[in-house]
């Protein structure tokens, strides 16, 4: 009956016409169109009963995320380690399962370690027979060591590519046939874009060049997989982010103090996924840029401390 279009104005010459012939050129009610476009807009960016697989969500920003499209309706699956709360963390997987409950949505908390392809493979398979498919893949999980060449040490490079990397890519290999079967597949990495400036090498190259490997997954699969519809962007924070990361290992609370909430991150990916697959990949997004282009100026409610100086992030 009616076609979906990314600009309203061509939804709007549709749904005219379509109104033009119900009740005559002459006849057709002020504001119809606009009514209409909305019901259907709506109706495109709804994510009722959507399944989506989040990788890392039992904290952070992937838990934020989590929470953020389960009170859209969504189904969240949560595949993470923790299955007991470790105080310098925070969170499980059965307490982030709770929180997004709690606001409306269904979820699945099964442990899983993507550097395993058999743990990989059973979060998919607890998915689908719960869920019946998998619609999104947020590849959110990932290891940082902020080390020299010479101070990185084998087991941090390989832990680094392991999970940033390989299993990145597996999470997506292990998902792309459900994907081609779901009705707007989107899958987004929480990785960068790729700043080709000397200073990102010169600090920390192993974790920089696995964050930019996650980068090209995604350009990789937009391109390989666009004739399937299924979009694959990146997102990234335009500033730091208050998460046990940042806590732990790179600023403490000086620097938690002066970065912006997940829920930023959170906002930012549930207007991205709101789009049309087959018209929105092979992005390497900005949380803010997007917040701005869908009208939302004024990011103060992000800061931790409002009016603080914001520190940005890497890579930006």
């Amino acid at each position: 009956m009616f076609s979906f279009f990314t600009k309203s104005h061509d939804l709007n010459i549709r749904l005219i016409l379509l109104c033009s012939k119900r009740f005559g050129s002459s006849k057709v009610p002020r504001n119809y169109s606009r009514v209409f476009t909305l019901d259907l807009k709506k109706n495109a960016m709804s994510f009722q009963n959507k399944t989506v697989l989040i990788t890392g969500a039992s904290r952070g920003i992937g838990k934020a995320i989590g929470i953020r499209l389960a009170r859209e309706g969504a189904n969240i699956v949560i595949a993470s380690k923790s299955v007991e709360e470790n105080p310098k963390l925070g969170g499980t997987i059965f307490s982030a399962a709770a929180e997004m409950e709690a606001v409306g949505g269904r979820a699945l908390a099964v442990q899983c370690d993507i550097r395993f392809e058999d743990q990989v493979k059973n979060v998919v398979d607890q998915a689908v027979a719960k869920f019946g498919g998998i619609d999104i893949l947020i590849n959110n999980a990932s290891a940082i060591s902020l080390t020299n060449t010479e101070q990185t040490e084998p087991k941090r490079f390989d832990l680094m590519y392991d999970i940033n990397v390989r299993g990145t890519f597996f999470v997506c290999k292990a998902c792309i046939p459900l994907l081609k079967k779901a009705s707007n597949p989107h899958i987004i990495n929480l990785s960068p874009p790729l700043n080709m400036d000397m200073k990102w090498f010169a600090d920390h190259l192993a974790y920089t060049i696995s964050k930019y490997n996650m980068t090209m997954i995604a350009m990789g699969l937009a391109a390989e997989l666009k004739k399937y519809n299924i979009a694959a962007n990146t997102l990234w924070p335009r500033t730091t982010i208050a998460t046990a990361a940042v806590q732990n290992l790179l600023g403490g609370q000086i620097l938690m103090n002066m970065s912006r909430t997940p829920e930023i991150m959170a906002d930012a990916a549930y207007y991205i996924l709101s789009r049309a697959s087959s018209q929105c990949s092979g992005n390497t997004f900005i949380d803010e840029e997007v917040l701005m282009k869908e009208g939302i100026a004024d990011l103060s409610k992000y800061d931790v401390v409002p009016g603080a100086r914001l520190y940005n992030d890497l890579f930006v």
